[in-house]
């Protein structure tokens, strides 16, 4: 029994496991948008996303300076200390830690770069996952994985709904000159509802009298 086994192995080894997934990172990377199975889509987003985040943390283009201090011998033989500034780029052992995952210098340039500047305003959620139907052949559920800003069509309608007002079927609040007019409409239904019904009692009380008038109940009255 499998309870409470969420990791999907894939059906392959560890080290083959780990391949494919550095593989299909780095495509990603490279490429923005993959077509895969939703099994391997999920276990994708799994490994590629905390990789994203330790390149928008440290930033490639972010220098800082090391003071160190340093012996320096004189001719005399005499020692003296001297400090020196030293420039260290904050990025490489993120850069290191990154290749470790990926083995691919070229996805890792991108990341640190295109990548890591187009999702510094995001907290999370890198990556999306789109399914599109079944494999024909074995039936598989397959998917497309890309990365969510650099979907510009799916940016654009966000934008455009937020850009759109939200109103309800029945706003509370009216125009005044709307207001006016279903007052005025009211006013004249409500007439014309009192001139039906003025007409229907004046018709029923002439029909009564006529009735009354034949059987001569009224002259014995």
């Amino acid at each position: 029994m499998r309870h409470n086994k969420k990791f999907n192995h894939l059906g392959r080894t560890a080290g083959h496991r780990k391949a494919l997934l550095a593989n299909m990172a780095s495509s990603l990377i490279k490429h923005k948008r993959i077509k895969t199975t939703v099994a391997k889509a999920k276990a994708l987003r799994v490994y590629i996303e905390p990789l994203i985040t330790k390149s928008k943390v440290v930033n490639s283009a972010v220098i800082t300076p090391i003071v160190k201090t340093v012996d320096v011998v004189r001719k005399d033989g005499s020692v003296e200390k001297v400090e020196k500034s030293i420039k260290v780029n904050s990025s490489t052992p993120a850069r290191r830690l990154v290749f470790s995952y990926l083995k691919d210098k070229e996805a890792v340039k991108e990341l640190f770069g295109t990548v890591a500047a187009k999702v510094a305003d995001r907290p999370g959620g890198y990556t999306r996952v789109l399914k599109t139907g079944f494999r024909s052949g074995d039936a598989a559920e397959m998917a497309i994985i890309e990365l969510v800003d650099f979907n510009e069509a799916a940016l654009t309608s966000t934008l455009k709904k937020k850009e759109v007002k939200k109103t309800t079927r029945r706003s509370r609040r009216k125009i005044s000159s709307t207001a006016d007019s279903s007052s005025d409409v009211r006013q004249a239904r409500k007439k014309n509802l009192d001139t039906i019904v003025e007409k229907t009692i004046t018709e029923q009380d002439a029909n009564y009298t006529a009735k009354q008038t034949e059987t001569g109940v009224g002259d014995n009255q």
